[in-house]
């Protein structure tokens, strides 16, 4: 299992509820793409349209020895492949105050490209301050440790 890609910007601003697990359907040049780190998941998100999970707003650079394809859109929406009993786990707690649908992380798995995404609820500004506080003061207390 090798990571391809990381959202580092959901922990700072989501507090993260639930953890999970779904595979992509993308093309071949996608594939190859993504594998060589060409990926973005920073403002992605995931959304439940039609009893389907989508991932949107994703940017996935066109796979340069492929050639250059005219109707190539990088920032499509992607459909995730997950159980049924795990989708409708889902559509309920989505419908809970203030819950949303995150990517995490974008990794290979048996050859196979998987998505990891987290039901999250948005952070308040004042949450972010204090999480940036507790980290600085953490640090402080290592060097001083070290320095010992």
């Amino acid at each position: 299992m090798s990571t391809l890609a990381i959202n580092k910007t959901a922990r700072f601003d989501y507090e993260i509820l639930q953890k999970l697990e779904g595979g992509l359907v993308l093309t071949g040049a996608e594939v190859k793409s993504i594998k060589q780190g060409h990926i973005q998941l920073k403002g992605a998100f995931l959304d439940l349209r039609g009893g389907e999970l989508w991932l949107k707003n994703a940017f996935v650079s066109a796979y340069k020895p492929a050639g250059v394809r005219e109707d190539y859109d990088p920032s499509r929406n992607r459909k995730v492949l997950v159980h049924k009993r795990e989708l409708m786990k889902l559509v309920g707690k989505r419908h809970a105050q203030g819950l949303t649908l995150i990517p995490l992380s974008l990794y290979t798995k048996g050859g196979l490209v998987k998505l990891e995404f987290a039901v999250a609820r948005g952070k308040k500004q004042f949450e972010k301050r204090e999480a940036i506080k507790k980290r600085d003061v953490q640090r402080e207390i290592r060097q001083k440790l070290k320095g010992n």
